[in-house]
């Protein structure tokens, strides 16, 4: 395995998107996005993101767009203009709709006050109506949160919490810049609990600066203890080119490609022996777990957030630098939080780009997500459903030959099933159906 991640070991897209984010142009602008809210049918449910962009202290490893702030005046302000784009969304929209997934990211989201939270969710809830089996899920740092912070979010509906864990040893928390012990993560989970917030989620990481097999392994064993429903295990993404805090980690830290393999494998080794089902590339979760079951059930789904049980067509971005996703395409917001509040508080949207996806888009979309999702895919299958030839990818067929030489992928006739090998090069396999890769400027993390 080893050699093959040295070979193929390419920089390639995550692909929570296709076509993905680098490739969203300024054409996309806030009358198209306000046209594609105005059709979107009222009979299917939708699903909210609501990015909020500040946190206390900045983790060296954060590929996310976010501010420092020890000032609570920036955050209401910006909770205020939050508010306001929900007024217009809500104007936009033909009718009123269902809602079967809210999440809460950033950045760290908790930051709001109870006040501003329950405000902006109250909102919500005023505007929409909630699905039967609606997740409202919210990411939290358990370094920032009291139980009175967390009581907040129970009474605002939260129902599902993701807690950053990285890892449990000093020496990386150190390197990364963030100090959290298990006593703190462990009173987090436990005000959880105790105010009916009862499914929880991990993230973990390997690929860390100072990282071992065995900091990686104990991190598991730790994590366990507190039993959360699902861990998401992330490799380490170095792109200081994008992310200039990340010159803080020092390059000859990092773990090399052999180890960043060992440390996967390990994980999810230890992770399976513990009971959890292995989820596409990086997530695991509890067999009573409804993502153990959208996977079972061939109905799991992967957007911004990762790995998702959210069928819904039609993701809304709400915020600064926040990514929609529509029948019709994808739009993101402006990255600036001063020139984000600006827009909406002119009562007007904060698009900045976006693009448009057509029918090709759409069917290479679907070849990548259910590679992604469930390591196989039937390509005759994809494209009758999409009224395309069964040759459509008779290039791509070609280009996989490697790959199944090298055991990473089986096909039997246009029947493509992923190899427990293959698994963690799944993104470079994906990569051989984009058309858009290689084609502009963006620059993304290797694959393993």
């Amino acid at each position: 395995m080893n050699n093959l991640a040295q070979k193929y070991n390419a920089p390639v897209p995550r692909y929570t998107s296709y076509p993905t984010s680098p490739h969203f142009t300024p054409k996309l602008d806030k009358d198209i996005y306000a046209g594609w809210l105005n059709q979107l049918n009222a009979d299917d449910p939708i699903s909210l993101y609501l990015h909020v962009p500040f946190c206390r202290k900045m983790c060296w490893y954060c590929g996310c767009h976010t501010k420092i702030t020890n000032q609570y005046d920036p955050i209401a302000n910006y909770a205020a203009a939050l508010r306001e784009e929900v007024q217009l969304l809500v104007k936009a929209l033909p009718a009123r709709f269902k809602v079967s997934h809210i999440h809460w990211g950033g950045g760290t989201p908790s930051i709001f006050s109870a006040e501003d939270f329950k405000s902006i969710m109250e909102m919500i809830k005023k505007h929409f109506d909630y699905t039967d089996t609606a997740e409202r899920a919210i990411e939290i740092d358990p370094r920032t949160v009291d139980a009175a912070k967390i009581k907040a979010l129970a009474e605002g509906g939260i129902n599902r919490a993701s807690l950053g864990v990285q890892d449990f040893n000093p020496k990386v928390q150190a390197a990364i810049n963030r100090v959290q012990s298990f006593d703190v993560t462990k009173l987090a989970v436990d005000n959880l609990r105790a105010n009916g917030i009862n499914n929880l989620n991990f993230d973990l990481m390997y690929g860390l600066p100072l990282q071992t097999t065995e900091h990686v392994k104990e991190t598991v064993r730790l994590s366990h203890m507190l039993k959360p429903d699902r861990i998401a295990l992330f490799g380490y993404a170095h792109v200081p080119w994008m992310k200039s805090h990340m010159k803080m980690i020092k390059d000859d830290e990092l773990p090399g490609t052999e180890e960043r393999v060992s440390q996967a494998k390990t994980a999810a080794s230890e992770l399976l022996k513990l009971g959890y089902i292995q989820v596409g590339l990086d997530h695991f979760a509890r067999p009573e777990d409804s993502m153990s079951e959208a996977l079972e059930n061939n109905d799991l789904h992967r957007n911004f957030q990762g790995y998702t049980t959210d069928s819904s067509e039609t993701l809304i971005g709400l915020g600064a630098s926040s990514i929609g996703k529509l029948p019709q395409g994808y739009a993101q917001n402006v990255v600036s939080i001063h020139e984000y509040e600006r827009q909406v508080r002119n009562k007007g949207f904060a698009v900045a780009k976006g693009i448009g996806i057509s029918i090709e888009d759409k069917v290479r979309r679907e070849v990548i997500e259910r590679l992604m999702c469930d390591l196989e895919v039937d390509l005759v299958d994809v494209t009758a459903k999409y009224d395309l030839p069964s040759n459509f990818f008779d290039l791509e067929l070609t280009r996989l030959k490697e790959f199944e030489e090298d055991n990473l992928l089986v096909r039997q006739e246009n029947a493509l099933t992923v190899t427990e090998e293959g698994r963690y090069l799944v993104r470079s396999i994906c990569a051989v159906f984009d058309t858009y890769l290689g084609n502009g400027t963006g620059r993304h993390s290797r694959a393993v």
